[in-house]
């Protein structure tokens, strides 16, 4: 049986790993020596490890066959990472897994959509040039370059853009109560999703199907403008709909970090994961999955 790391324990490798047990003898990489216990009863062998400290990376070396990398860029507030346009975090995982004996065979990373940066609306596939329009994505386009260039070498490397990721418990049901404002339609953006359940799909799907040095739109069918977006969870849920600014109202108003999610538009096309990956969603709309969250909502009252 192969040896499968999880880089990253957050929600989405928690859904994954059910899937995993049984094909795979999963190790899950966790920084907090608290995870141990909770990793460890789900059913996978924690490794205490850091990608921010680089002399506790050295267990992970040859340790696995396969990779999931998970893992974030670090955040702009996180000391040097502020001005910086690189993954530090990948590249110290690449150096330690480097130093093994050999190196894995398969490593399926979750990228960013927000690597196309603005394409005005435009419906896109995976052939679109990255453009990232934030350092955040910047960093994200880095993970990817540096992984290719492992790809290069033999290893099998796939890469999933992801765009927004909900689910009933990663709702804007917060926002809405706040009455966080949303753009009019006329200055709205296209916004893109997956529901987490469809996301962890698509990364089994990966280390399946996919292709070596190959990207995924890990999207749904979706075409949902973000206001739109908001109207239909805020209808679902029987909460107020948000008030709509205009571009220039909103500029005044909001701040740079809410400004920079209204900055880019595009309608991401996914007919690579249901050829290659083989891929079916359970949620193919995002209609779809806030009705599942409502009806799950529902059933727990």
């Amino acid at each position: 049986m192969q040896k499968l790391l999880i880089v990253g324990c957050g929600d989405i490798a928690r859904r994954i790993l059910p899937r995993l047990l049984g094909h795979y003898r999963v190790f899950a990489l966790v920084r907090d020596p608290a995870q141990r216990l909770f990793w460890r009863d789900l059913g996978a062998r924690p490794v205490l490890a850091d990608l921010d400290q680089p002399a506790s990376l050295r267990r992970i070396a040859g340790l696995a066959d396969v990779i999931l990398h998970l893992a974030p860029p670090p955040a702009a507030d996180q000391g040097r990472a502020a001005g910086e346009q690189r993954d530090p975090r990948t590249r110290r995982l690449l150096a330690a897994l480097s130093r093994g004996r050999s190196l894995p065979q398969r490593i399926v990373y979750i990228s960013t959509s927000g690597v196309y940066g603005d394409c005005a609306g435009a419906c896109i596939d995976e052939t679109r040039a990255p453009q990232p329009g934030t350092a955040r994505a910047r960093r994200r386009l880095d993970a990817e370059y540096q992984l290719r260039a492992l790809g290069r070498r033999g290893v099998v490397v796939s890469i999933l853009r992801v765009p927004g990721i909900y689910a009933a418990d990663r709702l804007p049901i917060e926002r809405l109560q706040r009455a966080s404002p949303a753009l009019r339609n006329e200055d709205d953006v296209y916004t893109n999703h997956i529901h987490a359940e469809d996301l962890a799909m698509l990364t089994c799907a990966a280390l399946r199907y996919g292709r070596s040095n190959r990207t995924y739109n890990a999207t749904d069918d979706s075409q949902i403008k973000m206001g739109d977006y908001f109207d239909l969870v805020a209808d679902r849920f029987g909460l107020p709909r948000v008030p709509r600014l205009s571009r220039h109202q909103a500029q005044e108003r909001l701040s740079a970090l809410q400004l920079s999610f209204m900055g880019e538009s595009r309608r991401l096309l996914n007919q690579r994961v249901k050829t290659e990956l083989r891929a079916k969603l359970n949620y193919p709309r995002v209609e779809d999955g806030v009705a599942a969250a409502w009806a799950e909502r529902k059933s727990s009252c």
